[in-house]
Protein backbone atom coordinates (compact mmCIF):
# COMPACT_ATOMS: atom_id res chain seq x y z
CA UNK A 1 0.00 0.00 0.00
CA UNK A 2 1.11 3.57 -0.67
CA UNK A 3 0.58 6.42 1.79
CA UNK A 4 0.15 10.11 1.03
CA UNK A 5 -0.10 13.31 3.07
CA UNK A 6 -3.61 14.50 3.86
CA UNK A 7 -3.21 18.16 3.02
CA UNK A 8 -1.05 19.91 5.59
CA UNK A 9 -2.44 17.93 8.53
CA UNK A 10 0.60 15.73 9.10
CA UNK A 11 -1.56 12.62 8.64
CA UNK A 12 -0.52 9.96 6.14
CA UNK A 13 -3.51 8.21 4.56
CA UNK A 14 -3.55 5.13 2.35
CA UNK A 15 -3.75 5.86 -1.38
CA UNK A 16 -6.87 3.69 -1.40
CA UNK A 17 -9.65 4.66 1.00
CA UNK A 18 -12.40 2.26 2.02
CA UNK A 19 -15.84 3.59 1.08
CA UNK A 20 -18.79 2.45 3.13
CA UNK A 21 -22.09 3.58 1.64
CA UNK A 22 -23.43 0.05 1.04
CA UNK A 23 -23.13 -1.03 4.69
CA UNK A 24 -26.55 -1.16 6.27
CA UNK A 25 -28.37 -1.61 2.94
CA UNK A 26 -26.64 -3.98 0.50
CA UNK A 27 -24.22 -5.23 3.15
CA UNK A 28 -25.01 -6.38 6.70
CA UNK A 29 -23.08 -5.38 9.80
CA UNK A 30 -21.10 -8.64 9.66
CA UNK A 31 -20.24 -8.07 5.99
CA UNK A 32 -19.16 -4.50 6.71
CA UNK A 33 -16.95 -5.74 9.53
CA UNK A 34 -15.40 -8.37 7.24
CA UNK A 35 -14.62 -5.72 4.63
CA UNK A 36 -12.93 -3.49 7.19
CA UNK A 37 -10.94 -6.42 8.59
CA UNK A 38 -9.67 -7.35 5.13
CA UNK A 39 -8.94 -3.77 4.06
CA UNK A 40 -6.86 -3.07 7.16
CA UNK A 41 -4.97 -6.34 6.70
CA UNK A 42 -4.04 -5.00 3.24
CA UNK A 43 -2.70 -1.73 4.66
CA UNK A 44 -5.68 0.57 4.25
CA UNK A 45 -5.94 2.96 7.21
CA UNK A 46 -8.61 5.37 5.91
CA UNK A 47 -12.42 4.93 6.02
CA UNK A 48 -14.90 7.36 4.50
CA UNK A 49 -18.53 7.54 5.57
CA UNK A 50 -21.34 10.09 6.04
CA UNK A 51 -24.36 10.79 8.20
CA UNK A 52 -26.40 10.27 5.01
CA UNK A 53 -25.36 6.65 4.49
CA UNK A 54 -26.31 4.00 3.53
CA UNK A 55 -27.39 4.75 -0.01
CA UNK A 56 -30.07 5.12 -1.26
CA UNK A 57 -30.83 7.59 1.53
CA UNK A 58 -34.02 7.02 3.50
CA UNK A 59 -35.29 7.66 7.00
CA UNK A 60 -35.36 4.01 8.06
CA UNK A 61 -31.66 3.34 7.46
CA UNK A 62 -30.03 6.76 7.87
CA UNK A 63 -26.99 6.54 10.12
CA UNK A 64 -26.71 2.74 9.96
CA UNK A 65 -23.34 2.87 8.19
CA UNK A 66 -21.74 4.97 10.93
CA UNK A 67 -23.18 2.55 13.51
CA UNK A 68 -21.54 -0.40 11.73
CA UNK A 69 -18.16 1.36 11.71
CA UNK A 70 -18.62 2.28 15.36
CA UNK A 71 -19.37 -1.28 16.43
CA UNK A 72 -16.34 -2.55 14.48
CA UNK A 73 -13.96 -0.11 16.14
CA UNK A 74 -15.44 -0.87 19.55
CA UNK A 75 -15.05 -4.62 19.06
CA UNK A 76 -11.56 -4.42 17.59
CA UNK A 77 -10.45 -1.67 20.01
CA UNK A 78 -8.54 -0.07 17.16
CA UNK A 79 -9.78 3.52 17.05
CA UNK A 80 -6.23 4.88 17.17
CA UNK A 81 -5.34 2.91 14.02
CA UNK A 82 -8.19 4.35 11.94
CA UNK A 83 -8.19 7.65 10.07
CA UNK A 84 -11.93 8.25 10.04
CA UNK A 85 -13.75 10.62 7.71
CA UNK A 86 -17.44 11.41 7.80
CA UNK A 87 -19.68 14.17 6.46
CA UNK A 88 -22.49 16.54 7.35
CA UNK A 89 -25.10 16.95 4.63
CA UNK A 90 -25.62 20.23 2.81
CA UNK A 91 -28.95 21.91 2.06
CA UNK A 92 -31.75 19.39 1.49
CA UNK A 93 -35.52 19.18 1.70
CA UNK A 94 -35.19 15.83 3.50
CA UNK A 95 -36.53 16.22 7.02
CA UNK A 96 -35.43 13.04 8.78
CA UNK A 97 -31.88 14.13 9.64
CA UNK A 98 -32.76 16.66 12.34
CA UNK A 99 -34.71 16.08 15.53
CA UNK A 100 -37.15 18.92 14.91
CA UNK A 101 -37.97 17.72 11.39
CA UNK A 102 -36.48 20.79 9.71
CA UNK A 103 -35.15 20.59 6.16
CA UNK A 104 -31.38 20.26 6.28
CA UNK A 105 -29.10 23.28 6.05
CA UNK A 106 -25.63 24.21 7.23
CA UNK A 107 -26.74 26.35 10.14
CA UNK A 108 -24.73 26.34 13.34
CA UNK A 109 -27.42 24.45 15.24
CA UNK A 110 -27.74 21.77 12.57
CA UNK A 111 -23.98 21.22 12.21
CA UNK A 112 -23.61 20.87 15.98
CA UNK A 113 -26.49 18.39 16.09
CA UNK A 114 -25.07 16.43 13.16
CA UNK A 115 -21.58 16.04 14.59
CA UNK A 116 -22.83 14.92 18.00
CA UNK A 117 -25.05 12.28 16.39
CA UNK A 118 -22.18 11.03 14.21
CA UNK A 119 -19.88 10.80 17.23
CA UNK A 120 -22.47 8.77 19.12
CA UNK A 121 -23.06 6.36 16.22
CA UNK A 122 -19.33 6.00 15.59
CA UNK A 123 -18.66 5.40 19.32
CA UNK A 124 -15.79 7.84 19.33
CA UNK A 125 -15.06 11.24 20.82
CA UNK A 126 -13.33 12.67 17.75
CA UNK A 127 -13.52 12.59 13.95
CA UNK A 128 -10.27 12.82 12.00
CA UNK A 129 -11.76 14.48 8.90
CA UNK A 130 -15.17 16.15 9.02
CA UNK A 131 -16.41 17.08 5.55
CA UNK A 132 -19.24 19.22 4.19
CA UNK A 133 -21.01 16.67 1.96
CA UNK A 134 -22.26 19.25 -0.53
CA UNK A 135 -22.68 23.04 -0.49
CA UNK A 136 -25.41 24.89 1.33
CA UNK A 137 -25.82 27.16 -1.68
CA UNK A 138 -27.65 26.12 -4.84
CA UNK A 139 -25.22 24.67 -7.39
CA UNK A 140 -25.46 23.49 -10.97
CA UNK A 141 -25.71 19.82 -10.06
CA UNK A 142 -25.23 17.53 -7.02
CA UNK A 143 -21.57 18.21 -7.51
CA UNK A 144 -20.51 21.80 -8.05
CA UNK A 145 -18.31 20.93 -11.01
CA UNK A 146 -20.96 20.35 -13.64
CA UNK A 147 -20.47 20.93 -17.35
CA UNK A 148 -23.57 23.12 -17.74
CA UNK A 149 -24.02 26.23 -15.61
CA UNK A 150 -27.42 26.97 -14.07
CA UNK A 151 -27.75 30.38 -12.46
CA UNK A 152 -29.89 29.50 -9.44
CA UNK A 153 -30.04 31.68 -6.34
CA UNK A 154 -31.65 30.50 -3.13
CA UNK A 155 -31.21 31.29 0.57
CA UNK A 156 -27.87 30.05 1.83
CA UNK A 157 -25.47 30.05 4.73
CA UNK A 158 -22.15 31.51 3.68
CA UNK A 159 -19.02 29.45 3.35
CA UNK A 160 -17.41 31.69 5.95
CA UNK A 161 -20.14 31.00 8.52
CA UNK A 162 -19.92 27.25 7.85
CA UNK A 163 -16.16 27.24 8.38
CA UNK A 164 -16.56 29.26 11.59
CA UNK A 165 -18.79 26.50 13.00
CA UNK A 166 -16.29 23.84 11.93
CA UNK A 167 -13.63 25.87 13.74
CA UNK A 168 -15.70 25.57 16.93
CA UNK A 169 -15.70 21.79 16.52
CA UNK A 170 -11.93 21.72 16.10
CA UNK A 171 -11.42 23.86 19.20
CA UNK A 172 -13.77 21.56 21.14
CA UNK A 173 -11.70 18.52 20.11
CA UNK A 174 -14.62 16.82 18.36
CA UNK A 175 -12.99 17.23 14.93
CA UNK A 176 -9.29 17.15 14.08
CA UNK A 177 -9.40 18.38 10.47
CA UNK A 178 -12.01 19.55 7.95
CA UNK A 179 -12.71 18.90 4.29
CA UNK A 180 -15.20 19.74 1.56
CA UNK A 181 -17.04 17.66 -1.00
CA UNK A 182 -18.90 18.20 -4.28
CA UNK A 183 -17.35 21.64 -4.32
CA UNK A 184 -16.22 24.02 -7.04
CA UNK A 185 -12.91 25.83 -7.45
CA UNK A 186 -14.60 29.07 -6.36
CA UNK A 187 -16.02 27.44 -3.26
CA UNK A 188 -12.72 25.81 -2.34
CA UNK A 189 -10.86 29.10 -2.63
CA UNK A 190 -13.45 30.85 -0.45
CA UNK A 191 -12.78 28.28 2.29
CA UNK A 192 -9.03 28.75 1.92
CA UNK A 193 -9.25 32.54 1.92
CA UNK A 194 -11.31 32.62 5.10
CA UNK A 195 -8.87 30.30 6.87
CA UNK A 196 -5.95 32.46 5.76
CA UNK A 197 -7.37 35.57 7.40
CA UNK A 198 -8.85 34.02 10.56
CA UNK A 199 -8.07 31.22 13.00
CA UNK A 200 -10.48 28.88 11.16
CA UNK A 201 -9.07 25.51 10.07
CA UNK A 202 -7.63 25.08 6.59
CA UNK A 203 -9.51 22.52 4.48
CA UNK A 204 -7.36 19.43 3.99
CA UNK A 205 -9.16 17.74 1.10
CA UNK A 206 -11.89 17.93 -1.49
CA UNK A 207 -14.03 14.87 -2.20
CA UNK A 208 -15.47 15.03 -5.71
CA UNK A 209 -16.43 12.49 -8.35
CA UNK A 210 -13.53 11.50 -10.60
CA UNK A 211 -13.20 8.65 -13.07
CA UNK A 212 -12.32 7.85 -16.66
CA UNK A 213 -15.77 9.10 -17.69
CA UNK A 214 -15.75 12.15 -15.42
CA UNK A 215 -12.50 14.08 -15.50
CA UNK A 216 -14.16 17.45 -14.84
CA UNK A 217 -11.81 17.86 -11.84
CA UNK A 218 -9.19 18.64 -14.45
CA UNK A 219 -7.74 21.16 -14.89
CA UNK A 220 -8.83 24.03 -12.62
CA UNK A 221 -9.56 21.96 -9.52
CA UNK A 222 -6.53 19.77 -10.18
CA UNK A 223 -4.23 22.79 -10.11
CA UNK A 224 -5.90 24.04 -6.95
CA UNK A 225 -5.50 20.62 -5.32
CA UNK A 226 -1.79 20.48 -6.03
CA UNK A 227 -0.80 24.10 -5.42
CA UNK A 228 -2.94 24.55 -2.31
CA UNK A 229 -2.37 21.05 -0.86
CA UNK A 230 -6.07 20.24 -0.88
CA UNK A 231 -5.87 16.83 -2.51
CA UNK A 232 -8.73 15.01 -4.15
CA UNK A 233 -10.51 12.18 -2.39
CA UNK A 234 -11.97 10.64 -5.53
CA UNK A 235 -15.41 9.06 -5.31
CA UNK A 236 -17.21 6.93 -7.91
CA UNK A 237 -13.90 5.95 -9.58
CA UNK A 238 -15.74 3.04 -11.29
CA UNK A 239 -18.73 5.16 -12.35
CA UNK A 240 -20.98 3.20 -9.98
CA UNK A 241 -19.79 -0.07 -11.50
CA UNK A 242 -20.09 0.74 -15.20
CA UNK A 243 -16.31 0.78 -15.70
CA UNK A 244 -16.06 -2.82 -14.48
CA UNK A 245 -17.88 -3.97 -17.61
CA UNK A 246 -20.53 -5.80 -15.59
CA UNK A 247 -23.38 -3.92 -17.28
CA UNK A 248 -22.02 -4.42 -20.80
CA UNK A 249 -24.55 -5.35 -23.45
CA UNK A 250 -27.46 -4.50 -21.20
CA UNK A 251 -26.54 -7.07 -18.53
CA UNK A 252 -28.23 -6.61 -15.17
CA UNK A 253 -26.42 -8.67 -12.51
CA UNK A 254 -28.60 -9.77 -9.62
CA UNK A 255 -27.86 -7.78 -6.48
CA UNK A 256 -26.15 -4.95 -8.38
CA UNK A 257 -27.01 -1.38 -7.47
CA UNK A 258 -28.75 -0.84 -10.79
CA UNK A 259 -30.85 -3.97 -10.42
CA UNK A 260 -31.82 -3.14 -6.85
CA UNK A 261 -32.39 0.60 -7.01
CA UNK A 262 -32.40 1.79 -10.65
CA UNK A 263 -30.84 5.11 -9.71
CA UNK A 264 -27.68 5.29 -11.82
CA UNK A 265 -28.96 7.81 -14.38
CA UNK A 266 -25.97 10.07 -13.75
CA UNK A 267 -23.88 7.37 -15.47
CA UNK A 268 -26.27 6.27 -18.21
CA UNK A 269 -26.07 9.01 -20.81
CA UNK A 270 -25.86 7.64 -24.39
CA UNK A 271 -22.25 8.66 -25.07
CA UNK A 272 -21.20 7.19 -21.72
CA UNK A 273 -22.14 3.71 -22.92
CA UNK A 274 -19.74 4.07 -25.86
CA UNK A 275 -17.00 5.25 -23.52
CA UNK A 276 -17.46 2.27 -21.18
CA UNK A 277 -17.11 -0.09 -24.13
CA UNK A 278 -13.95 1.67 -25.33
CA UNK A 279 -12.24 1.65 -21.92
CA UNK A 280 -13.21 -1.96 -21.25
CA UNK A 281 -11.83 -3.04 -24.63
CA UNK A 282 -8.61 -1.10 -24.01
CA UNK A 283 -8.08 -2.79 -20.65
CA UNK A 284 -8.53 -6.22 -22.16
CA UNK A 285 -6.16 -5.37 -25.00
CA UNK A 286 -3.51 -4.70 -22.37
CA UNK A 287 -4.39 -7.82 -20.41
CA UNK A 288 -5.84 -5.84 -17.51
CA UNK A 289 -8.99 -6.19 -15.48
CA UNK A 290 -11.19 -3.21 -16.56
CA UNK A 291 -11.96 -2.26 -12.97
CA UNK A 292 -8.30 -2.33 -11.99
CA UNK A 293 -7.26 -0.20 -14.96
CA UNK A 294 -9.94 2.37 -14.14
CA UNK A 295 -8.93 2.47 -10.48
CA UNK A 296 -5.20 2.56 -11.20
CA UNK A 297 -5.71 5.55 -13.48
CA UNK A 298 -7.43 7.49 -10.70
CA UNK A 299 -4.89 6.53 -8.03
CA UNK A 300 -2.00 7.51 -10.28
CA UNK A 301 -3.10 11.13 -10.79
CA UNK A 302 -0.74 13.57 -9.04
CA UNK A 303 -3.63 15.58 -7.54
CA UNK A 304 -5.29 12.54 -5.90
CA UNK A 305 -4.69 12.01 -2.20
CA UNK A 306 -6.82 8.87 -1.93
CA UNK A 307 -9.09 6.83 -4.20
CA UNK A 308 -12.34 5.84 -2.46
CA UNK A 309 -13.32 2.31 -3.43
CA UNK A 310 -16.50 0.48 -2.52
CA UNK A 311 -17.56 -3.15 -2.78
CA UNK A 312 -20.44 -5.36 -1.80
CA UNK A 313 -18.38 -8.59 -1.67
CA UNK A 314 -14.92 -9.50 -0.44
CA UNK A 315 -14.06 -10.71 -3.95
CA UNK A 316 -14.82 -7.27 -5.38
CA UNK A 317 -12.88 -5.65 -2.57
CA UNK A 318 -9.80 -7.78 -3.25
CA UNK A 319 -9.93 -6.94 -6.96
CA UNK A 320 -10.22 -3.25 -6.18
CA UNK A 321 -7.39 -3.17 -3.66
CA UNK A 322 -5.15 -5.16 -6.00
CA UNK A 323 -5.38 -2.23 -8.42
CA UNK A 324 -2.63 -0.60 -6.33
CA UNK A 325 -0.18 -2.88 -8.15
CA UNK A 326 -1.32 -1.90 -11.67
CA UNK A 327 0.89 0.59 -13.51
CA UNK A 328 -0.48 3.08 -16.03
CA UNK A 329 2.37 3.24 -18.52
CA UNK A 330 2.90 6.34 -20.68
CA UNK A 331 1.70 4.35 -23.72
CA UNK A 332 -1.47 3.24 -21.93
CA UNK A 333 -2.11 6.76 -20.65
CA UNK A 334 -1.84 8.07 -24.20
CA UNK A 335 -4.49 5.55 -25.31
CA UNK A 336 -6.71 6.50 -22.38
CA UNK A 337 -6.40 10.18 -23.24
CA UNK A 338 -7.36 9.46 -26.86
CA UNK A 339 -10.62 7.85 -25.71
CA UNK A 340 -11.19 10.75 -23.33
CA UNK A 341 -10.91 13.24 -26.18
CA UNK A 342 -13.35 11.19 -28.24
CA UNK A 343 -15.90 10.81 -25.40
CA UNK A 344 -15.15 13.78 -23.18
CA UNK A 345 -16.68 13.61 -19.68
CA UNK A 346 -19.86 11.77 -20.70
CA UNK A 347 -20.94 11.09 -17.10
CA UNK A 348 -20.26 14.21 -14.99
Amino acid sequence: MQYRPLGRTGLQVSAICLGSMTWGEQDSEAEGHAQMDYAFERGINFIDTAELYPVPPKAGTQGATEEIIGSWMAQRKNRADVILATKVIGRSQNTWFRDDGSPAELSRAQILEAVDKSLKRLRTDYIDLYQVHWPDRAVSAFGSNATIFRNVREPEHSIESTLDVLAELVRAGKVRHVGISNESAWGAMRYLAHAEHTDAPRVASIQNAYSLVNRTFEVNLAELAMREHVGLLAYSPLAQGYLTGKYAGGALPKGSRKQLFERLQRYEKPVAMLAYEAYTALAREYGLDPAQMALAFVTSRPFVTSNIIGATTLEQLKTNIDSIDVTITPELEERIDAIHLQYCNPAP
